[in-house]
């Protein structure tokens, strides 16, 4: 018989069977068992003993079988663990297989490597989902598949195979590149949005609406929705704002309009500042640029219609004062010519307009905008004027410093050591110099003004009067004048010679007389040899400033320029005022023989 295990328990075994064998064998003794029943039914037992041996070691192997696969399969497991962690080296039972053959041992050995990973795998699978559901839920904001389920992403497909950690570096690598784009898309939809709500409320538009009309999102009335931004809704945060500010260009053009057409309509009504402050905060914006206006409500619809119904009721009221505007605008277009030197279009003047305004035949508003025009005109061709009218101020000035030196020179005490009598010395001296220039001042201002004339093809008038002929009829006085003052001092020569004569004759002397007072008679300034400065025009004879009249009508101005010319040419000298006696004197002595003797 065979005996399985250890010396000392084969022994127990063995003594047990041996004393079961002695007493069965007794046993059967007893009852008289033959030898052969004895064998056949100890055979019967060896059978029964072997068979149940076969069945222990049948048990055994399937066992031992059973923890080798346990023992391979833990350890495929480990690697397949290992290699999808990306684990490059952990405590394996394969390398204390030499020290440790029992296969329990490696099974316990190995369970517990295998558990740990497997629940770093678990770990970190849910790193990989929770960066993948991230991922998702940023790129369906960017690509606007918002409305992604919980589900479908948690039912994601992982990559088992490679849960590494450089994997998981790329996809946290990857979700940063993400959330830093859905930052920077955020930050710019919000700049969007900020200013959206500033042209909205510059405008007066509702901005929820507005902003909802891109998104729903962007409104902020549901908490658990997210700010959508997609490419389209910076898109149309885009094209939103671009609307707006076309919407404030042409308003601020509308309302520049409307200002203009105020002003317009305030100056010629003579508004009070009052009714003006009611709408200072439009006239405040005009001055600043588009980007500039930012105060709500400044260019709300409301505020323009506002506006507009003011620029209504001022027209209305104009129409009704239209006939007083009209005169008004006729007064500041005299105004502008008389200063100008220009003669004012006969067609509207006040009795012409009156009359059609009464009769109905011609629209107020149309002889307003003449008479504006003519204004605009009559300041166009003042600019144009300027270089002459200087020219004719420098001369006019000459003039009258020619009148102060006439008057100067007249004046027997000049050189007396009298209060002012230095300044007016050098007076005397700036004057000389610039009488010596007028004849050059003359030509120059005759050249000037034909070539003004050739250039715009229209003849320069100075108060309805032809300048040139001005100029001319002056340089043809001045010289009258002159030959007046060159026949005056032959005179004088051949007075005083005469009286030489007498005093030499007769040896007597008249008596002396105060001849050289010289006097203004009707305060008339004498120039020296009876006659004025030939300026232009005066108001009066004894005016002492040469100034241009302003003539209703050229015709009329000229008949009356050239009477005044004519005047001035035959009145007497009156240089030196001679006394009657004096004049009585020159003329006996003139009258009478060189042989004849003294009265007594």
């Amino acid at each position: 018989m065979l005996t399985i295990g250890s010396p000392t328990t084969s022994l127990l075994t063995s003594t047990s069977c041996n004393t079961l064998l002695r007493e069965l064998q007794q046993i059967w003794t007893d009852i008289g068992e033959s030898e052969a029943e004895k064998d056949r039914m100890l055979l019967e037992l060896e059978r029964e003993c072997l068979e149940v041996y076969r069945r222990k070691v049948e048990e055994a192997a399937n066992s031992k079988a059973r923890l080798h696969q346990s023992v391979a399969a833990k350890e495929a497991e480990l690697a397949t663990l290992m290699a999808a962690l990306g684990e490059l080296s952990v405590h394996s039972p394969i390398q204390t297989e030499k020290r440790t053959r029992s296969l329990k041992q490696k099974l316990a050995s190995v369970t517990p490597v295998v558990e740990d990973l497997r629940m770093k795998k678990e770990e970190r699978i849910k790193q990989f989902a929770e960066i993948k559901s991230q991922v998702e839920k940023i790129n369906s904001e960017i690509s606007e598949y918002n409305n992604l389920s919980n589900t479908l992403l948690t039912n994601l497909t992982l990559d088992e195979q490679d849960l590494s950690l450089r994997k998981l570096g790329e996809y946290q690598t990857h979700l940063r590149s993400l959330q830093k784009e859905k930052s920077d898309r955020l930050h710019k939809v919000f700049e969007y949005v900020n200013e959206v709500h500033s042209l909205c409320g510059v405008l007066g538009l509702d901005f929820g609406k507005t902003v909802s009309g891109v998104h729903p999102s962007l409104h902020g009335t549901q908490q658990e929705q997210s700010t959508n931004i997609s490419n389209s809704t910076l898109e149309g945060l885009e094209q939103a704002i671009l609307t707006l500010k076309l919407e404030r260009k042409a308003r601020i053009q509308k309302l520049k309009d409307i200002a203009a057409s105020l002003f317009e309509l305030w100056n010629l009504m003579d508004s009070p500042t009052e009714e003006k402050n009611k709408f200072s905060r439009i006239t405040s914006v005009l001055g600043f640029a588009e980007s500039e206006i930012i105060e709500p409500g400044v260019l709300s619809s409301e505020i323009i219609e506002q506006a507009s119904a003011e620029v209504e009721r001022l027209a209305k009221l104009k129409a009704s004062r239209m006939k007083e505007l009209v005169m008004k605008r006729r007064s500041e277009l005299e105004d502008v010519c008389k200063m100008t030197h220009i003669e004012p279009d006969t067609s509207t003047n006040p009795e012409k307009s009156t009359a059609l305004i009464d009769s109905g035949l011609v629209d107020p508003s149309e002889l307003l905008a003449n008479i504006e025009a003519q204004i605009v005109r009559v300041k166009e061709e003042a600019i144009s004027r300027k270089e002459i009218m200087d020219r004719i101020d420098r001369w006019l000035s000459a003039c009258e410093e020619e009148n102060w030196l006439e008057d100067y020179n007249q004046d027997t005490n000049r050189y007396n050591a009298g209060r002012g009598a230095h300044l007016n010395l050098k007076r005397a001296e700036r004057a000389r110099v610039t009488v010596s220039k007028i004849s050059a001042m003359v030509d120059n201002l005759i050249h000037k003004t034909l070539a003004w004339e050739d250039e715009k093809k229209m003849l320069f008038l100075y108060d309805g009067v032809r300048l040139v002929s001005i100029l001319e009829d002056y340089k043809l006085t001045r010289q009258q004048r002159e030959e007046e003052k060159r026949r005056y001092r032959d005179q004088k020569k051949l007075q005083d010679l005469l009286l030489t004569e007498k005093e030499a004759m007769y040896g007597s002397r008249p008596s002396p007389r105060k001849t050289n007072s010289f006097r203004k008679p009707n305060g008339y300034r004498a120039n020296g040899n009876g006659s004025m400065t030939p300026t232009p025009r005066r108001n009066s004879f004894g005016g002492a400033t040469p100034e241009l009249l302003t003539p209703r009508s050229y015709s009329g101005r000229q008949n009356s320029y050239f009477k005044e010319m004519k005047r001035l040419s035959t009145a007497p000298l009156n240089f030196v005022a001679i006394s009657k006696e004096e004049t009585i004197s020159f003329a006996s002595v003139c009258g009478s023989e060189p042989g004849s003797p003294p009265q007594g």
